[in-house]
């Protein structure tokens, strides 16, 4: 469903403007023709454009959460959530390429630091609600016992590197072609 807020329109907007033209040279003016808004409805969505980039941001991040997240809500063994979640991972990037592009590529520290407190908060729900499915593995002994970032690196970074040479044009085949062994290399670390 399209929604038809005016703030709708103009995150809509923007996003397509970030995706041509990137964040640094997309303007105030250029959202607010697309978006069909005035000067004034727009600082009256947002204060700036970098918190407009800032709100995308969160959004996008919130939906590689949930996708994350779904890929063991069915409490899956250890060996298949550690596919299911490379998998996720994977599908996420190739399904939302423009917001994983958004928040993998385009993603600037000076706009982040206006919502640090927001994507913390977001980033803990992701974490707590991940480590409802890995814990109990990790307790059984069916998972490495991790810190959470090490465990993440290990889980996400090989396909992430692909991922994002994908993402940068580097490479043309989807990244999905790696998935068996992107899989394979996880469980090898992950699993024991």
């Amino acid at each position: 469903m399209i929604e038809t807020t005016t703030t709708n329109r103009i995150r809509q907007a923007a996003f397509a403007l970030f995706e041509q033209d990137g964040v640094d040279a997309t303007s105030v003016a250029a959202i607010c023709r697309a978006a069909q808004v005035s000067n004034g409805s727009f600082f009256h969505a947002y204060a700036t454009k970098d918190a407009l980039a800032g709100d995308i941001y969160l959004s996008a991040l919130a939906s590689y959460h949930a996708a994350m997240v779904k890929a063991v809500s069915g409490n899956p063994s250890a060996a298949d959530g550690v596919t299911a979640l490379v998998r996720a991972h994977v599908s996420w990037v190739v399904r939302e390429r423009g917001l994983a592009t958004f928040i993998f590529e385009q993603v600037r520290a000076g706009w982040l630091d206006t919502l640090r407190e927001a994507q913390k908060a977001e980033n803990a729900r992701y974490r707590d609600a991940l480590n409802g499915w890995r814990l109990r593995h990790v307790s059984e002994g069916a998972l490495a016992d991790l810190e959470d970032e090490v465990f993440m690196a290990q889980l996400i970074g090989p396909a992430q590197m692909i991922c994002r040479a994908w993402l940068s044009g580097r490479r043309s085949q989807s990244p999905k072609t790696h998935l068996p062994d992107l899989a394979r290399c996880a469980q090898m670390v992950l699993c024991t």
